[in-house]
């Protein structure tokens, strides 16, 4: 866990790194200013109102116990069995089968299921979810992924802007610097994403191991992963930039995969994951 944390403040400065150097490249010390504002204002928004915002990208609300009996009933087992806090649960009425938990710690914390995992998944698999999304919170990945994907946004934006860049265009020029426009264009969001992928991948199995210890039954999880991937499958979401963020956050990759998209997917393939709880659960 002390490995995780160093590894992860490394990689949250690096896509701050980057933000500064997108900023110093478009305008000398008051671009790296303006970038340094932007990128302090980014952190502190992401760790007060990450859960606020992923929530609201999938358009979810809050059930009580009248509502969903079942799934107050295994987050509370599971919330007492690790000896932490109840979260808030939201209910999001897609019919994909999904699911992702929010919030900076687990006071803070927010659990939510769409729609469709409720119904798709018998009671055993959907101990195995809630259990992987509780080991997040647990471990504190949500506000960390908040975060880099708050930056990792925030950098795509400015590269877009990267066409006025001046590098590579001759003196009587008036037009864009193709050299500078490449650069940022490319380099800027592709180093977003990698660095994000690297934090979400390795969160992903790290809370697989940790939710299948904290039920006990990693081939529940298996089983509901198999049963997930099927259904994100054959009903992905919309590609929008406002559910972009939150996918992330999912305990699975909510769009369809394909091409240089499945290449920087944040979720580690589902085959291997399933392949580990199996190893993990041991010999049948």
């Amino acid at each position: 866990m002390r490995f995780n944390g160093v590894k992860t403040a490394a990689l949250i400065a690096a896509l701050s790194a980057l933000m500064l150097a997108i900023g110093w490249a478009f305008g000398g010390t008051a671009g790296l200013t303006i970038a340094l504002v932007i990128a302090l204002g980014t952190n502190g928004v992401a760790y007060a109102f990450s859960d606020r915002i992923a929530l609201r990208s999938m358009r979810a609300h809050p059930v009580g116990e009248i509502d969903t009996p079942v799934l107050h009933r295994l987050v509370r087992e599971l919330s007492t069995t690790a000896r932490q806090p109840m979260p808030r649960l939201y209910v999001s009425e897609t019919r994909q089968p999904n699911a992702f938990a929010t919030g900076r710690n687990p006071r803070n914390a927010a659990v939510c299921c769409t729609r469709g995992i409720l119904r798709m998944l018998d009671e055993r698999e959907l101990r195995a979810v809630l259990g992987h999304e509780l080991s997040h919170v647990y471990n504190r990945d949500i506000l960390i992924s908040s975060v880099a994907a708050a930056i990792a946004t925030v950098i795509t934006y400015l590269s877009h802007l990267a066409i006025f860049l001046p590098i590579g265009r001759e003196d009587d020029d008036d037009g864009p610097g193709l050299v500078g426009a490449l650069l940022m264009l490319v380099l800027g969001p592709v180093a977003a994403a990698v660095v994000q992928m690297a934090i979400s991948r390795t969160r992903e199995f790290a809370a697989d191991s940790a939710g299948a210890r904290l039920t006990g039954d990693p081939l529940a999880l298996a089983s509901a992963l198999r049963k997930i991937e099927a259904g994100t499958q054959a009903m992905p979401l919309p590609q929008d930039p406002e559910l972009a963020t939150t996918s992330a956050l999912m305990i699975a990759n909510p769009f369809r995969g394909a091409g240089i998209g499945k290449l920087f997917s944040t979720h580690p393939p589902t085959a291997e994951r399933i392949a580990r709880l199996e190893r993990m659960a041991g010999p049948r």
